[in-house]
């Protein structure tokens, strides 16, 4: 028996659903006539926000529902468990990861210069056909219908046993054949937020393990349209894939068990990005899996606060997206390779990320406000009056998204319920007693997706909940997804089809390709930033053109760690079009400190191959500007003038300065320059030292250290970032590592401990270990306007002057920064050094 109704009966349980009206109100008619279907259809277009671009998706009525594995195995032709990768705009194929093709056997020379490897031809040529396979997908795949469950909500450290079914279970139907096939629940503040729960996360375990019983026996206590089947049922009951948690973050997945046997891959991740842009009181949990033939990934974050703060929303949200990574196997990355990414095949790397998914969800508290141009006052009386269109339209996620600023390509359906945050917990009432904070109210509690393809995925339902212990609404989506379900024997048809078009070309004379230009200079490149050159690489032959990048002889890499390039290999069609490679210098720490100190110039040959045909040389050059960032404190006191100016030849150095020592300063110039303009500007700022800056001006502020130019106009948290980055970004930190102490630190050793760190240190780290901590003294003295507590601040020198930023997994390095903390606390809090 099916476990799911066909789509066209999910869209209208939709439309129903909508015209219910009320939250908790599911009472779901039978399939309407025809006229009142109509009606339904254009109440639901109203309901679903979509662009001009992109049309709500309309599968195809040929699609199929997911059965049950026992009736799969009862048909007679057993779809495989893979498909292949889509490329649908060109026949030229190229690489996104940027990797040396993995191939083992060596090159063979010819006496005309010819170079040739059967392995690296076989393996492009391979790659390519897998891509042109991967275009004709819908010839040998069936499609089948699953309905996906998404749940949000900030339980703000309260829930205990209240009902659960408003919430998760409020659009199932009377019986359960609405139920769906995979349910993903994610929480937020699940613990207090505090110092202690923050840096341990002693109870975010034991939270977790009971918010996910508590959804599981709320899941297995619904009858769910298996055969009529309840929570006693075993084919009626849900299963529990993965869940994930990260202090107050909390991200269960769970599927009907019917579907438990077609589930694999499943792999989760988290990244922290809250104070200090690592600490797990803001960021994401992640669970993916492969689900039939197809990929899903479920995120849950919780993202920066206050309503002035988009910035640090929008970059904490490409902070996870770009972090969440999931090592993923051999065996999955050969299966995600034929499901539709052929970058794990590239470069024989085993991790993927979110958007290398066929569909992924965005859940969480979001924390994007109404935009502050309109007043507290009337945000809060539009609320309550269920007046939304104005809040809709100055909602900081919509416009910051109409404006490409964050998440890009992402969809969310319209906003047809009232703001969710902030109410008084234990009331229907948004938060206005006179004791507490006025905010204005807002959709924190969001739910975003993203696919490859549009016509995959379609919203039915997205509403909130009245459960009210909590200051926030909880927030529910119902979607129904197409599954992919490929057939073998189709899919060996196509594969013929695809050889037979490759034999045309093949063996009929030498590849010949032409470069628009051999010779890239990038001119002057700066600290932390990056610079993009192209070549143009066009088929000039008769045949296909198959390139690759390879290592200069006894070298294991095709380039220098400052220099990218994207794709590294391909394949062009006669005819075909131009293939465009992007050449990307970057000058990271590491970059820095090696021109620095004279090890690396920017100056490498790229040696281009063409199989089967000649070798091209490309060369590449640019100009580093030196950067006081990357060089060390016992360089950087040497001299009073701007480090632009210094020259990176030691000789030359020598030649200007000599080698008299006397003159040297007692700390860098450049941090006397940073810690003055935060003291005459900001002590009091508000979140000092825990809000991101804005990255224009950080590199506006890194160039006036870097050239002796005054400040312009500057934002204080921009400065708090160039300190942090100044200090991490040495080439040794100031406390060396073999100071830190190796006993556990208390109150009768804490003064021994302390003075032994000092009498240890060289006498420029001194200067500048007393300086900063003179510094965050006085920070302290402003702790009433600027939010700061001894602990918090204790973390940022921890950070700054003892790791340089680097998170330490050993035990006994973990407790030897933990013990360095505490002697933190002890130099902040002591009236003297």
């Amino acid at each position: 028996m099916n476990t799911s109704v066909p789509h066209s009966e999910l869209t209208d349980v939709g439309a129903a659903a909508v015209n219910a009206g009320g939250h908790n109100s599911w009472a779901l008619p039978p399939p309407p006539p025809q006229q009142q279907q109509q009606q339904q259809q254009v109440q639901y277009a109203q309901y679903t926000h979509y662009s001009q671009e992109q049309q709500p998706p309309v599968p195809s009525p040929t699609k199929q529902p997911i059965v049950p594995l026992q009736q799969q195995q009862q048909q007679q032709q057993q779809p495989p468990t893979s498909t292949l990768s889509v490329s649908r705009h060109s026949s030229s194929f190229t690489n996104p990861n940027g990797d040396i093709l993995p191939i083992k056997a060596t090159d063979e020379e010819f006496e005309d210069g010819r170079v040739r490897n059967a392995e690296a031809m076989n393996k492009i040529r391979d790659a390519w056909i897998y891509t042109q396979i991967s275009t004709r997908e819908k010839e040998f795949t069936h499609y089948r219908n699953a309905r996906i469950f998404l749940g949000t909500w900030n339980v703000n450290a309260k829930g205990k046993d209240e009902s659960l079914d408003s919430w998760l279970c409020a659009d199932w139907g009377a019986r359960g054949e609405y139920a769906p096939d995979i349910v993903a629940v994610g929480l937020q503040e699940m613990v207090d937020l505090n110092a202690v729960n923050v840096a341990v996360e002693n109870k975010s375990a034991q939270k977790s393990q009971t918010w996910v019983e508590r959804i599981r026996m709320t899941l297995n206590s619904r009858p769910c349209g298996v055969g009529g089947g309840n929570g006693n049922d075993p084919n009626g009951s849900y299963i529990l894939i993965q869940s994930k948690y990260l202090v107050g973050l909390m991200l269960c997945v769970f599927v009907k068990a019917t579907h438990r046997a077609r589930v694999k891959c499943v792999h989760s991740d988290s990244v922290g990005v809250g104070v200090m842009g690592m600490m797990g009181n803001k960021g994401g949990v992640s669970v993916r899996m492969q689900f039939y033939d197809s990929t899903l990934c479920f995120v849950n974050s919780h993202l920066a606060a206050h309503r002035e703060n988009v910035i640090g929303r929008n970059s904490d949200f490409q902070n996870i997206l770009s972090k969440l990574q999931y090592d993923i196997g051999y065996e999955a990355a050969k299966q995600s390779i034929q499901n539709g990414s052929l970058s794990q095949w590239y470069s024989g790397s085993q991790t993927i990320g979110v958007s290398d998914h066929d569909i992924a969800f965005w859940i969480g508290d979001l924390n994007y406000r109404i935009d502050e141009s309109i007043s507290t006052e009337l945000v809060l009386n539009l609320s309550q009056k269920f007046d939304l269109e104005k809040l809709r339209r100055h909602d900081q996620l919509n416009m910051e998204r109409n404006e490409g600023r964050v998440f890009q390509g992402w969809y969310e359906g319209q906003l047809n319920f009232p703001p969710t945050y902030k109410y008084q917990p234990g009331t229907d009432m948004y938060e206005q007693r006179p004791d507490k904070k006025l905010r204005a109210p807002a959709w924190c509690d969001r739910v975003l997706w993203l696919t490859k393809d549009p016509s995959y995925l379609k919203q039915l339902h997205y509403s909130r909940s009245e459960l009210n212990v909590s200051d926030h609404k909880p927030v529910m989506s119902t979607f129904v997804a197409v599954i992919k379900d490929v057939i073998q024997s189709e899919r060996e048809k196509v594969y013929y089809s695809v050889m037979k078009r490759l034999d045309e070309y093949d063996n009929q004379s030498l590849p010949m390709v032409g470069l628009d230009r051999t010779e890239l200079d990038f001119g002057e490149v700066r600290y932390g930033m990056s610079k993009t050159l192209q070549i143009r690489i066009a088929n000039t032959g008769k045949v296909v053109a198959q390139f690759r990048l390879v290592p200069k002889l006894d070298e294991p890499s095709f380039c220098k760690p400052w220099l990218s390039i994207l794709p590294t290999y391909g394949m062009i069609i006669p005819s075909d079009h131009d293939m465009v490679v992007n050449f990307t210098i970057n000058i990271n720490n590491d970059i820095a400190r090696a021109l620095n100190s004279g090890k690396e110039v920017l100056e490498d040959i790229i040696i281009l191959r063409l199989e089967n045909g000649r070798d091209y040389y490309i060369t590449v050059k640019g100009r580093y500007a030196r950067s006081c960032f990357g060089m060390s404190v016992d360089e950087l006191v040497m001299y009073n003038d701007p480090i632009r100016s210094i020259p990176l030849d030691p000789i030359r150095r020598v030649e200007k300065y000599g080698t008299d020592k006397s003159a040297m300063l007692c700390v860098p110039k450049e941090l006397w320059r940073i810690v003055d303009a935060i003291y005459g500007k900001g002590l009091h700022e508000m979140d000092l030292f825990s809000i991101s800056g804005y990255k224009e001006e950080i590199d506006m502020i890194r160039e006036s250290l870097d050239t002796g130019e005054p400040f312009g106009n500057f934002n204080i948290h921009s400065m708090t970032d160039v300190l942090v980055s100044f200090l991490t970004s040495l080439t040794s930190t100031v406390v060396p590592h073999s100071l830190l102490p190796t006993l556990e630190i208390d109150a009768q050793n804490v003064q021994a401990c302390a003075r032994s760190l000092l009498e240890g240190l060289p006498p420029i780290n001194y200067n500048v270990f007393v300086y900063m901590i003179s510094f965050f003294r006085e920070c302290l003295l402003y702790q009433q306007q600027n939010q700061l507590t001894t602990v918090k601040l204790a973390r940022v020198c921890v950070a700054c002057l003892v790791t340089g930023g680097v998170m330490y997994e050993n035990k006994q390095e973990v407790q030897r920064q933990k013990s360095m903390h505490l002697l933190m606390i002890h130099f902040l809090e002591s009236s003297s050094i």
